[in-house]
């Protein structure tokens, strides 16, 4: 796990926050955007991810929650250029764009969860920070997180992995 860069947009965001972590990788780059990039990602969401986001989706629709859907439905015929603010982009709505950092949202009643891919160019690589900033609203998003935190830690480092390295 890395530091939020300083640098990072969602770095402001994090003043009063349940959670926030950050994971790193550095990949071959090619100037693709911020956006680009998420949207590798979500084309290569590991099957056992998908699978966990199913049930993470059947239990909490029980409890009242939204059902997100899979990190990976996403529209593949999209253009990147045509993503505006407050489109769905997957799992999430499009908080901001950039060419070097995209801010992903989600919110429902018990947390707000915002997610950001920045890239730091070096050449033909670029380090890229995933990093994932959380609004607990309730006592029900502290449980909710005391689950959910572990696998995140494993979710985005796995996904981190299908980008091609450098």
């Amino acid at each position: 796990m890395a530091r939020i860069p300083d640098t990072s947009i969602i770095r402001s965001l994090t003043d009063g926050a349940y959670f926030s972590d950050c994971f790193t990788s550095v990949i071959r780059y090619e100037n693709q955007s911020a956006l680009e990039v998420f949207l590798s990602i979500a084309r290569a969401t590991p099957r056992w991810v998908n699978g966990l986001m199913s049930l993470r989706n059947h239990i909490v629709s029980r409890l009242g929650l939204k059902d997100l859907g899979g990190l990976s439905d996403i529209d593949h015929d999209k253009p990147v250029q045509e993503y505006k603010v407050g489109d769905r982009v997957g799992i999430f709505v499009l908080h901001s764009k950039m060419q070097n950092e995209v801010i992903l949202e989600d919110r429902d009643k018990h947390l707000s969860v915002k997610v950001s891919f920045y890239i730091e160019p070096n050449g033909s690589t670029a380090c890229v920070h995933a990093s994932t900033v959380v609004h607990v609203n309730n006592t029900f998003g502290k449980i909710y997180m005391f689950f959910v935190a572990p696998v995140h830690k494993l979710i985005v480092p796995s996904s981190l992995k299908t980008l091609p390295q450098a």
